[in-house]
């Protein structure tokens, strides 16, 4: 695992490509060797290297990487910067864990999931969150816990390719 991964890297780079073409590099990876990748791609980059990179790990792209292409069956469903990727929607999720296995009915939102007390709703905006809370509390509800977050890489890419939820 590891150690191989380093060695296939380490010779990839002793002619110090322009380029560097990583394909799922942290894929069966410990979390420390990933780590110690993440830095090394970033100082490679900095020196001027541009780095393509191929993964199916969204969170990964959405942090390491500048310009993002979205495959689909192979076709490219997307191809932008990940800053416009990611204000391509609008919206939150919210997720709740609250005493009921119900939501009260009036509270805003489209739910996404809901599983004994814990919900996902997604909202239009922060004016629609607000009311949610304020829906939640008129009706008694105790809210043990909450996140709430803008769409990520996999939301967005779930939605250009018709698989949101």
């Amino acid at each position: 695992g590891g150690m191989k991964r380093r060695v296939l890297v380490a010779q990839a780079l002793v002619h110090k490509p322009p380029v560097i073409v990583l394909d799922e590099p942290t894929a069966g990876v410990d979390v420390e060797l990933r780590q110690g990748l993440w830095q090394f791609v970033r100082r490679m980059n900095r020196d001027g290297h541009s780095i393509v990179l191929t993964t199916h790990y969204l969170e990964e792209a959405e942090t390491h990487c500048s310009r993002i292409a979205m495959l689909k069956e192979g076709r490219i469903v997307a191809l932008d910067t990940t800053r416009t990727l990611l204000g391509t929607f609008s919206g939150l999720e919210l997720r709740l864990h609250i005493d009921r296995t119900e939501l009260p009915s009036g509270v805003p939102g489209r739910i996404v999931s809901a599983d004994a007390g814990d919900f996902r709703l997604r909202l239009a905006n922060y004016r629609e969150l607000e009311d949610a809370l304020v829906g939640l509390r008129q009706a008694g509800v105790a809210i043990r816990a909450m996140e709430v977050s803008p769409p990520d890489l996999e939301e967005v890419f779930l939605r250009l390719t018709g698989k949101a939820s």
